[in-house]
Formats: structure tokens, sequence, C-alpha cells
């Protein structure tokens, strides 16, 4: 008689030992259709296996035949995968799990070295390295539509995008920002990012923190100065550890009857006051 739950969840980055084997997964693919690289690894044998299955389909393990089950993405790189072991009388079960959302972002364009280092002469510090790298491709980005990260009470709008180097439009641009939202409540260890509906997107400008934070507007209050702008500081939230996971968490609000649309390579520059997108 089985001792075991004949039936686990792996989450990313994680192995998970049930029965007779460990399982891991490599990469999931939202697809359609949904598919996953699961990793078999018995405990009777040193030699693993790996199986790229659909939503529903079944893989060997030993003897036995398991199932993946269901796939629940809170973003990008955060996920967990079920496995089933497969029963001779089992009635699968539909799945449940929530995909991942591509976000809607129209880049602007590209920066070249010479212009992040016009940017970061400009702002008198050094862009963080994931968000410089992120910055050089993109050079900011226009959400398609509102997007949020699920639990982080913000909204990025079209009409307040990721800032970029944009001189001759003052309202979408890095360097203006400083000045217009952060020199009022932060000190200059931080870089405002972009403005969305509910408070401030930074990211740090002290060396070694790549992760990207959020102030709620209800802190955007009080006198300015050094004392003023450490309390606040202190009420900031991390939202992601790197600009590309913070893209990777963004997720379209509402968008079950859009087709999904990704980040394209980024092109030629246009106009941020334009409705149409760069070049892809």
């Amino acid at each position: 008689m089985r001792s075991f739950t004949p039936v686990t969840a792996v989450r990313n980055n994680t192995t998970t030992s049930v029965g007779p084997a460990r399982f891991g997964v490599r990469r999931v693919e939202v697809g359609p259709p949904v598919r996953a690289e699961i990793i078999v690894m018995p405990f009777r044998s040193e030699e693993s296996s790996a199986h790229e299955v659909a939503l529903g389909e079944t893989f060997p393990v030993g003897e036995e035949v398991w199932r993946f089950a269901d796939l629940d993405m809170s973003s990008l790189n955060d996920w967990e995968v079920t496995v089933r072991r497969v029963d001779e009388d089992e009635v699968m079960e539909p799945p449940t799990g929530r995909l991942w959302k591509r976000a809607r972002l129209l880049p602007y364009g590209e920066l070249d070295e010479t212009g992040l280092q016009s940017l970061e002469a400009a702002l008198g510090v050094p862009l963080p390295r994931g968000y410089r790298i992120w910055l050089g491709r993109n050079n900011g980005a226009k959400p398609e539509v509102a997007h949020h990260v699920p639990g982080v009470p913000f909204a990025l709008l079209p009409s307040g995008p990721l800032f970029g180097l944009h001189p001759e439009y003052p309202p979408f641009d890095l360097v203006h920002a400083q000045r217009q939202h952060r020199d009022p409540w932060l000190s200059q260890d931080w870089l405002v990012i972009a403005e969305p509906a509910g408070g401030l997107l930074v990211v740090s400008a002290k060396s070694g923190d790549e992760s990207v934070y959020f102030v709620h507007e209800f802190d955007l209050v009080g006198p300015p100065g050094p004392a003023a702008s450490a309390a606040r500081e202190r009420k900031l939230k991390s939202v992601a550890w790197s600009m590309p996971e913070f893209v990777g968490r963004l997720t379209p609000m509402e968008l079950d009857h859009l087709p999904p649309v990704q980040i394209h390579p980024s092109g030629t520059f246009t106009d941020p006051r334009s409705s149409e997108s760069g070049q892809p």
C-alpha cells in the first residue's frame, strides 16, 4: 500500500520529493499550449530524465505514470507546477491555476552607450546595472493599457509611462522626473523611474542595490529636508529585485478579451507623445 500523497507542487528554482523520485521543473511556457520541462530524479537511480509535456499530458516515473496537472503563475519568474500520479480509475480534474499575462509595453527606442553616459552625467549618479541595460534597450516604455503588480497598490497608465531620456518632452523625461517627483520627497540616493497612479516607482542610486521600490502617495507628505526624507525612505516597499524581474511581475489589468502582446526588441526612437509605438 502506498504511503505517500500521489500529488505534489514544484515551485520555480526548487525540487520536491514524493514517492519514487524528486521532481524539478526547468522551465514553463504559457503557450498556447501551456508546456513545462519536468525533471525526474529517481531515488533508486543516479540518472535523471527530462520530459517536455503540455498541460494534461503524462510522463513516466519508474514504473508509474504521472501527469502535468496544473500551472499557477504569479509572475514570469514565480510559479508552481502541480504533478499528479495517474491511477487506473483517474478522472482528470480541470486545471485551475492562473497564467501570467505578458506586459503590454511599447518601448520608445534605444539609448547607445554615449546616450547612457550623457544621462548619468545629467543625473549625477550611475544607473543600476540591470536598469541601465533595460533603459539602453527601451529608453522607457509606454503601457498599452493599465498595468499593476498584484498586491501592490499602483496602476501604471498609458499617460504615465516608464521614463526615458526625452529632454524635448519633460513629462516623460528621467532627468526632469528627479526635479519634479524625487527632490520634493526623497534624497538623491534614489531615482524615480515612473509616476504611476498611487505613488512613485524608484530604484536605488547606491551601488549594489538593483531592486525596484514603490512609495505610496500617502507617504508623499510632510516638510522637505533630510529627516523627513529618511522617514519616507523607511517606508519604501520592494516590488522586485531587479528591473527585468519588475517587468516580469508587471501585469495587464483586466485584459482577458485582448490578445497577448510581448515586449518587442527596441527599435528607432518615437516621439513619446505619439500614440503609436516605435519600430519593434
